[in-house]
């Protein structure tokens, strides 16, 4: 192969490179583009209110249970608190009559 046919030979891979460059960049172009349209109607879009309404609902809801739960776990424990003062109460009384008077009450 002579020099000349070389240098032909050279040119000819290189300006096919140039379009397979030029055709890679051009789809790249184009996939960044459309990638850009997208992601603009993702970010200008809205967002789903009803399931956003209903998960709040949903935490309320579980919150609501959760103190409901406390507050009733807390009513047996003063009505358990109650009877236990009460009945030292009881006991109180009864021995400061006994100290007092020296009967013995039941």
């Amino acid at each position: 192969m002579s020099a000349e046919e070389m240098t032909s030979s050279v040119e000819t891979i290189e300006v096919e490179a140039e379009k397979i460059l030029e055709e890679a960049r051009s789809k790249a172009n184009g996939i960044l583009l459309k990638a850009n349209e997208e992601a603009n109607k993702i970010l200008s879009s809205e967002l789903p209110m009803d399931e956003v309404d209903a998960e709040c609902q949903r935490i309320i809801h579980k919150a609501r249970e959760e103190a409901d739960k406390k507050i009733e776990d807390s009513r047996k424990k003063a009505a358990e608190i109650r009877t236990e003062i009460g009945n030292k109460v009881d006991k109180i009384t009864k021995r400061i009559v006994s100290n007092i008077t020296g009967a013995e009450l039941g």
